[in-house]
């Protein structure tokens, strides 16, 4: 498989902070990337819309964050009409033959990616890699998706290589724990949209204007 190697890294970002960037580049260096997109929910099915800051404003706040690295922030969710991440996936691969997509997620998820709408699908789609969470990690590995997962485990160090870049594929990734979370700084700070500038901001995959208001 040739192509661009990218790794997607999907969240609410509400707000994003330091932790995500220094996830991203320990696995840029990990996976051997070219970059990270980091893909900003427009509304995560599992998760409440209570206290979600808009959409524009969490986009401006990852922007902040990936400043100087090898990361592009995007909405491309509310562009291409998908609410769902096996959806959202499908469309990229479509859309971007030329990258060599991995899609990244932390234990957390991983405990209850079972629950997700066509998960199975998302793992033939591309390679997953979990970043284990302190706390998490017991979870995950008793959840059902692990069960069916664990028999395509393969070492991190593989993507480095274009004829090991298949799926399904599970590549488990271990960095000295973060303990910056966005749930913390909300409560710190519940103020901290307002006080984002939104006006003229583009998405960095599509490079469409992102509507300061959107939601």
């Amino acid at each position: 498989m040739t192509g661009t190697p990218t790794g997607l890294l999907g969240g609410s970002f509400n707000p994003a902070h330091g932790a995500h960037r220094k996830i991203s580049m320990e696995i840029l260096r990990a996976l051997g990337l070219a970059e990270v997109w980091w893909l900003v929910s427009p509304g995560n099915p599992l998760k409440a819309r209570a206290g979600m800051a808009p959409l524009s404003a969490r986009v401006a706040s990852a922007r902040q964050q990936s400043r100087r690295a090898p990361i592009r922030v995007s909405a491309i969710e509310r562009e291409l009409h998908t609410r769902y991440t096996a959806d959202t996936l499908r469309k990229l691969v479509r859309r971007y033959p030329r990258r060599r997509f991995v899609w990244v997620m932390g234990a957390d998820n991983l405990a209850q990616f079972h629950r997700w709408r066509d998960w199975r699908s998302i793992a033939r789609l591309m390679p997953i890699a979990v970043v284990a969470r302190p706390g998490y990690d017991d979870a995950a590995l008793a959840s059902p998706a692990m069960a069916w997962l664990g028999r395509y485990r393969k070492p991190p160090a593989c993507l480095k290589f274009r004829e090991a870049w298949s799926a399904p594929a599970l590549l488990t990734l271990r960095f000295d724990p973060d303990s910056r979370s966005a749930t913390a700084i909300r409560r710190a700070d519940p103020d901290w949209a307002d006080r984002l500038s939104t006006r003229s901001l583009r998405d960095q995959v599509t490079h469409h204007i992102i509507p300061g208001d959107a939601a």
